[in-house]
């Protein structure tokens, strides 16, 4: 399982990548087309970005579904436990894991939802406005990312009923920050 370790991190950063690429080009693309140079003005004219901005917010939303399965894995999801902290330890413990419990229940829900939902738009000639891609598979990032967050809510409640630790984390950690300084010591 060392795969899904890191999945969030990889995928997010490949969708950010794309999208901060897809967008450079467009602008770029939209100011040298109004420089005047013959040539490449022409063909800069003939060429057309006009769907970077909808792919970009495709990619956008893709990164927010698995954005939030990787808030849940490192426990920087939004969590509200002012209440909940000035409970006595085991009564604490019982509505941590609930409240993990319910949001692996409701992750899952949503992701039962949204696959039928992708179902029923995958026999249908839906497409996006400009791309024209089949609809179904920008709605995919519903089922896909509700799926791996309930999975990463089921993670933490199976690792806190048996070690009662939650992920927190570290705003002030830079993972390989530490260990680079260590090595450069020695």
């Amino acid at each position: 399982m060392k795969f899904l370790d890191h999945l969030e991190e990889w995928f997010i950063a490949f969708l950010m990548a794309a999208a901060t690429l897809i967008i450079f080009v467009a602008v770029i693309h939209r100011y040298a087309s109004g420089l005047p140079i013959p040539v490449v003005q022409d063909f800069l004219l003939r060429l057309n970005t006009s769907w970077a901005q909808e792919l970009t917010i495709y990619l956008f939303v893709w990164m927010a579904k698995f954005g939030a399965a990787y808030g849940v894995r490192t426990g920087i999801h939004v969590g509200v436990d002012v209440l909940i902290n000035r409970l006595n330890t085991p009564l604490k413990k019982k509505f941590i894991l609930f409240g993990l419990l319910a949001g692996a229940s409701f992750t899952g829900i949503i992701a039962a939802l949204g696959a039928d939902f992708v179902f029923e738009l995958s026999g249908t000639s839906s497409t996006s406005e400009v791309l024209e891609l089949p609809i179904w598979i920008v709605y995919l990032a519903i089922p896909l990312g509700s799926s791996l967050m309930c999975f990463r809510f089921l993670q933490v409640s199976w690792n806190f009923a048996r070690g009662g630790e939650l992920p927190v984390h570290d705003h002030a950690h830079v993972e390989g920050l530490v260990e680079d300084a260590a090595e450069g010591r020695q």
